[in-house]
């Protein structure tokens, strides 16, 4: 717990910092928090130069809004809410998802045993992406939130700014069309 409460104030520390235009606490909070909302973005937008762009557009908006940064909440998780609702809005905007046959398969891991399970493994997270685009923005981001990157319902629920109890109830459906969607590869 005390290793998690020493990077937040930290964080804290930077951001106030960064607030008053030290450039060099900016980027330092940039290379310490830039992977991970990477993985966010990537998970919500389906990866590529979308999701890049989303958290470089976020970081722009985090610089210049620094200075309103009062602490409320963690950087982190003010990071996290800022490259969501970046996220959300661009999904909202797209077109309806592309047919699977467009969907880029991962490269298979060099140490997989068999081309048979290389093939069942691609198929299967082919499977999972088109799952995810299934669910609406709003489900999808929830859902990420808390399984890929492990977050809290009070953190879900102050990232994407409903209450708790939405929270619940869209992880809820998402698991629930996610199982039913997924119930092949069981």
């Amino acid at each position: 717990m005390a290793d998690e409460a020493e990077p937040a104030a930290d964080d804290a520390l930077l951001a106030a910092r960064a607030g008053e235009g030290d450039e060099d606490a900016f980027e330092t909070l940039v290379r310490r928090h830039g992977p991970v909302l990477l993985r966010l973005a990537s998970h919500l937008l389906g990866g590529g130069t979308d999701a890049e762009d989303a958290v470089q557009e976020a970081f722009v908006q985090a610089w210049r809004r620094l200075p309103e940064f009062r602490g409320d909440a963690t950087f982190r998780t003010w990071m996290y809410r800022i490259v969501t609702n970046r996220c959300l809005n661009q999904l909202r905007a797209r077109r309806p998802t592309a047919p699977l046959d467009a969907v880029a398969e991962p490269a298979a891991p060099e140490h997989q045993v068999s081309p048979a399970r290389t093939a069942e493994n691609t198929a299967a997270v082919v499977a999972l992406h088109a799952a995810l685009a299934g669910l609406s923005p709003e489900q999808r981001a929830c859902w990420v939130l808390r399984e890929f990157h492990g977050l809290s319902y009070e953190d879900i629920a102050h990232t994407v700014g409903i209450s708790h109890q939405a929270v619940r109830g869209r992880i809820f459906r998402a698991r629930r069309y996610l199982t039913e969607a997924m119930e092949a590869w069981r």
